[in-house]
């Protein structure tokens, strides 16, 4: 199988595609890093969240709360105010979670290569919770993910659980988190232009060379590699139901200081 083509097939497949998310389109504060690898014949994104802060209404399975079977009470990608929240915990008739998600990127890259310069343009950039996974079928996928997330519990069975005060400080962290999270983001973007423009003068120098598909080991953390280094989820699910006899094997990469 001609995986060259087979790639550029799956990516004209994946960006023709209506984009199915709650919102209906990219994040403005991601656009233009799902722009830039969008551009690259190497990547292109399957799905995409900027970062949201979220208050969710539904019953606690386990110690989560199912997105599926719970009502959206507030979502936004901006800084939130506390009387926004409040107002909406009224509407809460079941388990209100507050949660902060940053941003979530999956990208499908021709080669591990390829994979391998974006996952260390994600880590240095602070998502250390990226990892790479290879398929059978030779998708190659990498997902970009942090780990300064936020969920706390506000209310039980429409109870109100906490205090306003108490409100206004977690709204006070989740805003914080959110600023941390766009500044990885811009960090991303700049890593991301530089290794580009990098790896084009490489390419230009010297033919890249092959890449065992079967890579599976740690790869040390090089900051001189990647410094200065996007179409929904429900699209992502898609291309993963594609896949479902194509388990492939996961080569999930972290730093080893990690």
């Amino acid at each position: 199988m001609d995986l060259s083509a087979e790639f550029k097939r799956w990516k004209a497949q994946c960006l023709s595609k209506a984009d199915l998310s709650r919102k209906g389109s990219v994040d403005e504060d991601v656009l233009e890093i799902v722009q830039l690898l969008n551009g690259q014949e190497q990547f292109f994104t399957t799905s995409s969240c900027a970062g949201r802060i979220i208050l969710l209404d539904g019953s606690i399975n386990g110690s989560e709360v199912q997105k599926k079977n719970c009502c959206w009470l507030l979502v936004t990608h901006k800084a939130c105010v506390k009387d926004d929240v409040i107002v909406a915990l009224k509407k809460a008739n079941g388990d209100a979670i507050l949660k902060f998600e940053p941003l979530v990127l999956h990208v499908q890259c021709r080669q591990l290569q390829d994979a391998q310069t974006l996952h260390s343009v994600a880590i240095d950039s602070g998502f250390r919770n990226s990892g790479i996974t290879v398929g059978k079928r030779g998708k190659t996928m990498l997902a970009v993910r942090s780990t300064h997330s936020l969920e706390v519990p506000l209310s039980h069975q429409g109870k109100l659980m906490v205090t306003e005060e108490y409100i206004n400080f977690l709204v006070k962290i989740a805003n914080q988190k959110m600023e941390e999270n766009k500044k990885r983001i811009e960090r991303f973007y700049n890593c991301l232009q530089h290794a580009l423009e990098k790896e084009t003068v490489s390419t230009t120098s010297h033919p890249k060379e092959k890449v065992n598909s079967s890579y599976s080991r740690k790869k040390k953390r090089n900051p001189e590699k990647a410094r200065g280094k996007r179409v929904t989820k429900e699209n992502d699910k898609e291309l993963e139901n594609n896949d479902h006899d194509d388990p492939g094997i996961s080569v999930t990469i972290f730093p080893e200081d990690y």
